[in-house]
C-alpha cells in the first residue's frame, strides 16, 4: 500500500494586520454620513503612515519618544 501524503494546510498570502483605529469609535464620530467597510482599512493605513512618519522625524532628532510636533 503507497504511503499517504501529508495534507498541508493552505495559508493566505498576507493575513491582514489587526486594526489600529476603533471601527465604533470611527462610525461614532461620523454624524453626517455613512461609513463604507473600505472607509477603516484606508483610515487604518493612512494612520500607520502618519505614525511610521513621526518615528522617523523622533529618530532623527534623536529622541525615542513620539511628541504631537512628530505629527
Amino acid at each position: 500500500m503507497a504511503a499517504r501524503r501529508k495534507k498541508t494546510t493552505r495559508r493566505s498570502a498576507s493575513k491582514p494586520a489587526e486594526l489600529i483605529i476603533s471601527k465604533a469609535r470611527t462610525k461614532a464620530s461620523v454624524k453626517k454620513c455613512n461609513v463604507g467597510s473600505e472607509f477603516y482599512g484606508a483610515l487604518d493605513k493612512v494612520v500607520r503612515e502618519m505614525i511610521k512618519g513621526a518615528e522617523a522625524r523622533a529618530i532623527g532628532n534623536k529622541r525615542k519618544t513620539l511628541k504631537a510636533v512628530d505629527l
